[in-house]
Order: C-alpha cells, then sequence, then structure tokens
C-alpha cells in the first residue's frame, strides 16, 4: 500500500513537472518494491531533471534490462538511446558508445523500419558534425527527418530538424537552417515534446543562433526558455544554460550587475549537476563583465576558474592583460589562440580581440588582416551582428591608418547596428571612435558631441576602464552647457528612443508593470526602472500616463 501511494504521487508530481517532488516519490516507491519499466523510466526522467546524471544513467539501465525481460526490444532501445546521450553529452564517450551499440544491435535484430532507426542515427549526425564533416552531418539528419515523418515522431522529427538546421547554419547556409531551426522550435513552444527534447532543444538552438550571432533569435529562444524553467522551479537540468543565456543578454543591454548575478547563479546550478565545462561559461561571463568594469582582480580569479573547469579563458584574459599594460602576454595570447583556431565561426569570436590588441601595440598591418578575415566571414555568414562586428573592426583598423573619413563611413554603420540592437556599451565604444574621427577631420563641434555622448554611456555602465581611456580628450564646452536629454516632443521623440526603449514603453502604454515588462524582455526590474527613467526624460513627460497618452498618440501601440 504504502509503494502504491508514493507510486501515485510520484506519477502525479511527474505529470505537474514537480520534479523533485517525484523524484522523492518514485524513488521510495522503488525501495518499497521494483519498479516497473515505464515507471524506471520516469526516474531516470526525475533524476535528469534535478541534475543527478548518474542515477539516470542507472534507471535507463535497469528499464532497459526490465523492458527486454518484458519482450519489448525497441522500448528497451529507447533507453539504451537516452542512457547514451547523457553520457555523449557529459564527455564520457566510451560508456555511450557501448550504450548506442547495445542500441543499434537491438535494432538490427528487427525485421521491419522502425522509428528507433532514427534516433541511432542522432550519434552519428553529431560525429560527423564534431569532426567538421557538416556535409554528411546534414544528409545524415535529412534521413533521421525522413524516418520521423514516416512513423509521426514528434520526438525524433524536432531533434532532427534542429540537427539538421544546426548543421546548414554553420555551413554558411544560414537562412536556411534558421527556418529549420525555427521549425524545431514550434513543437517545442507547443508543449508538444518530452521534458528531455524540449530541455535539449531549447538549448541547443539557442546555441546555433548565438554560434552564427543571430542575437535577435536568441533573445526570443531565450525568452521562451525563461518561461518553460520558471514553470519547474525545482528543475537543475537546462536551468544552468538558460541563466548563463540571460547573463549574456543582459551583458549586451546594458545590465551588468544583473547580469553578473545571473551568470554566478548559473555557476551554483552546474555545480549541482557537477557539469564543469558548463561552469566554465558561467565563470567566462562573470570575468568579462568584471573586466569591462575594470575590477582585474575579480576577473583574474574568474577567468582561472573557467580554465581550472576546462574552459577556454581567450580572448578574454588576453584582453585583460592588455588592460593590466601587459602587452606582450596579450600579443602572445591572441596570436597562439587564433592560429590554433579553424572554425571560421570561431575564429570571428577571437577576430575583434585581435584587432583591438594589435591596434593597441602598434601592428596595424596584423590588426588589419584580422579585419579583413573577420570582414570576409560576415560575408559568408551574412546576416545577425557579423557584419556589424566587421564594420566597426573596419572603422577601427582605418581610424588608426589615418584614413578617418574610411572609418567615419563603416563606424556609422556600426553604430546603427548596435543602436538597433539595444547594446549601450558598444554604442559607445563606436561613438568614442567616432568622435576621435571627426576630430581627425577637423570637426571639433561634432567630435565635442560625440565623445560626450560616448562619456554618458560609459559613465552609466560604469566602464571604467573606457572612461580612462577618454581622458586624452575633454569634454566639449558646448555638450557641457546642453542638458542630457533634451526634450523631444512629436514624432522626433520616437525617434530619439532606442529600440529597447520603445519596446519598453508600448508595454508600459499597454499597463503592464515594470515586473511583467521584466519577464516578458528577460532584463532585471532595476534595468525597466533606467528605461523608463530615460523614456520620461527624452519625451519631456513626468509619469507613465503621460508616456502612454504619447505612445498612443505616435502608433507605437
Amino acid at each position: 500500500m504504502a509503494m502504491t501511494g508514493d507510486l501515485e504521487r510520484g506519477r502525479a508530481a511527474c505529470a505537474a513537472r514537480a520534479w523533485a517532488e517525484a523524484y522523492k516519490a518514485l524513488e521510495l516507491a522503488d525501495r518499497a518494491g521494483p519498479l516497473g519499466a515505464d515507471d524506471l523510466e520516469l526516474l531516470a526522467t526525475c533524476a535528469y531533471m534535478t541534475g543527478r546524471h548518474e542515477d539516470m544513467v542507472s534507471g535507463m539501465e535497469r528499464a532497459y534490462g526490465s523492458h527486454l525481460e518484458a519482450a519489448r526490444p525497441l522500448s528497451a532501445v529507447r533507453c539504451a538511446f537516452w542512457a547514451g546521450v547523457d553520457l555523449a553529452l557529459r564527455g564520457e564517450t566510451g560508456r555511450a558508445g557501448g550504450w548506442f551499440g547495445r542500441a543499434h544491435r537491438l535494432v538490427d535484430a528487427e525485421e521491419g523500419a522502425c522509428a528507433e532507426e532514427g534516433y541511432l542515427l542522432m550519434p552519428a549526425v553529431m560525429a560527423q558534425r564534431a569532426g567538421g564533416d557538416l556535409a554528411g552531418a546534414c544528409a545524415t539528419a535529412a534521413r533521421a527527418v525522413a524516418v520521423a515523418e514516416r512513423f509521426g515522431d514528434a520526438d525524433l522529427l524536432a531533434l532532427a530538424l534542429h540537427e539538421q538546421g544546426h548543421c546548414l547554419v554553420r555551413d554558411g547556409r544560414v537562412q536556411e537552417g534558421l527556418r529549420l531551426l525555427d521549425e524545431a522550435m514550434v513543437s517545442v513552444t507547443a508543449d508538444d515534446l518530452s521534458p528531455l527534447v524540449t530541455g535539449l532543444i531549447y538549448c541547443a538552438v539557442i546555441a546555433a543562433c548565438r554560434a552564427v550571432y543571430e542575437f535577435r533569435r536568441a533573445q526570443e529562444w531565450t525568452e521562451a526558455l525563461t518561461a518553460w524553467c520558471r514553470q519547474q522551479p525545482d528543475m537543475v537540468a537546462f536551468s544552468g544554460q538558460c541563466l548563463v543565456h540571460r547573463a549574456e543578454i543582459m551583458q549586451l543591454h546594458g545590465a551588468w550587475p544583473d547580469a553578473l548575478a545571473e551568470a554566478e547563479r548559473a555557476g551554483e546550478r552546474f555545480r549541482q549537476e557537477m557539469n564543469q565545462g558548463a561552469a566554465a561559461r558561467s565563470y567566462y561571463r562573470q570575468a568579462e563583465i568584471h573586466r569591462l568594469q575594470g575590477e582585474l582582480k575579480e576577473a583574474e580569479e574568474a577567468y582561472r576558474d573557467a580554465g581550472r573547469c576546462g574552459g577556454d579563458p581567450q580572448p578574454g584574459l588576453a584582453l585583460l592583460r592588455l588592460a593590466q599594460g601587459n602587452e606582450g602576454a596579450a600579443v602572445a595570447a591572441i596570436r597562439r589562440v587564433v592560429a590554433e583556431t579553424t572554425e571560421p565561426l570561431e575564429r570571428a569570436r577571437l577576430l575583434p580581440a585581435c584587432v583591438d590588441i594589435m591596434l593597441a601595440v602598434g601592428d596595424t598591418g596584423a590588426a588589419r588582416t584580422a579585419c579583413d578575415e573577420l570582414g570576409a566571414i560576415a560575408a559568408t555568414y551574412r546576416g545577425g551582428v557579423l557584419s556589424v562586428m566587421a564594420a566597426a573592426a573596419r572603422g577601427s583598423v582605418d581610424l588608426a591608418a589615418g584614413d578617418a573619413r574610411s572609418a567615419l563611413i563603416a563606424l556609422r554603420r556600426a553604430e546603427l547596428g548596435w543602436r538597433e540592437l539595444d547594446a549601450p556599451y558598444e554604442t559607445a565604444h563606436v561613438r568614442m571612435l567616432i568622435g576621435r574621427a571627426c576630430r581627425a577631420l577637423g570637426d571639433d563641434e561634432t567630435a565635442g558631441i560625440e565623445l560626450e555622448a560616448a562619456r554618458v554611456g560609459f559613465e552609466r555602465l560604469r566602464a571604467a576602464p573606457d572612461l580612462a581611456r577618454l581622458d586624452p580628450f575633454p569634454r566639449d564646452a558646448a555638450a557641457e552647457q546642453a542638458p542630457r536629454h533634451a526634450p523631444a516632443h512629436g514624432p522626433g521623440g520616437v525617434l530619439r528612443l532606442t529600440p529597447r526603449e520603445q519596446a519598453v514603453l508600448r508595454l508600459v502604454a499597454a499597463g503592464k508593470h515594470n515586473r511583467e515588462i521584466a519577464s516578458e524582455l528577460v532584463i532585471s526590474e532595476h534595468t525597466v526602472a533606467r528605461h523608463i527613467q530615460n523614456i520620461f526624460a527624452k519625451l519631456d513627460v513626468s509619469s507613465r500616463t503621460a508616456a502612454s497618452v504619447f505612445a498612443y498618440e505616435h502608433h507605437l501601440v
């Protein structure tokens, strides 16, 4: 009777996605009497969702044996597949291969075709992609899609579509690949898939979008992942990745204290899972924020923590060495990591830092070489932010080479791109360079305006190192006397608002509170309050009601 009560509670908790409660109840039921195969699979799922990976594998192993005893070999195949996937994702390739081998042997013994054949194509796809055979991986994933469609298997279809899309975007067929990733996400957001597949695809699709610098898509899917995670507050699996993605978005939008807090929370979740590789990403994000704020000692420690967890602390560590005045170490580090990195999109992550470091040490030729390569990669992987990064690098190099006119053309493109992304740090950095270019061309008035705008941006972010770099460029006298936020009545006021401020204003006009706005836009309440203050100043209003009236008058709602 005790087993029956615990078992029913466990099943009900699973259905409600109360994973910790479900795990405890099912484990008690299992102690009272061995669970059946289906309930062992539930127990294994609960173990995975609460970060107990070895318990997950052992649960699937027991379920595998139980299915075989009951002459259900295809059900056993699925248990072997998921045990292998969990081990593979944790880097235990030998054990994973053993489980995949067991699954293949069972499928090979089947006389007819089955959906499980499609599942067993997925390890091959991952191996081909990891080995650089993107065309082969894409073709294998396409075969898995066909199997999924033949047998109407929603989980397999979503897994295969996202792998095929990932291969296409990495191969430069970005728009084609993104369409497949979006298709996979339709099933995810409709809640049509199992919890394991849902979480895996959320994280994999966001990672794929980030890999090709599709930040807007990454933010959209991160918002959806955040909502999914909030429905399952005791879930450990996937929540750490969600927090890291949120930290990256918050950093991009200038909410650095909130981004740091999210990255620290992510590290705690990863430690619960004992996922060292994932923990390295959270430490790296913390290090980046500390470095940008001039907290060099804290940045040093966090970069080292990332390295101790098996992550690569570059290019951030090289930029830290530059900030510390150790130019030789910075150059040596960035040259090494660029030389040993072959994948174009990974090189794109390193090349902007290479440009900055080489310009800082006066090697304009090396900086131009890195800039040219970044531009070529951006031309191959069209869309996303790569073109903005390439324009910023081009402007920096042209300015250093003394061609201020060409620099201005590239820098204005970069400023527009960063502003559209609501990236205040990158916008301020580009405006600093624009100010220098204008001053080189003798336009001191515009230079003063641009440099003052950059200073205000850096002050708001507390970007101490960048403020220090502005010291040789004194505030323009006219800019000092002008108000920081001139009134902006009429349609021109809309143009003064950044895209993120317009989004906040729409939600204010819709009657949303700050907490609701923060949740919808994946930012903190503190950041929402800052945006609202800026909106009031730019529109010359003093209340949410007046701002809402403005929004309706100018068709923002």
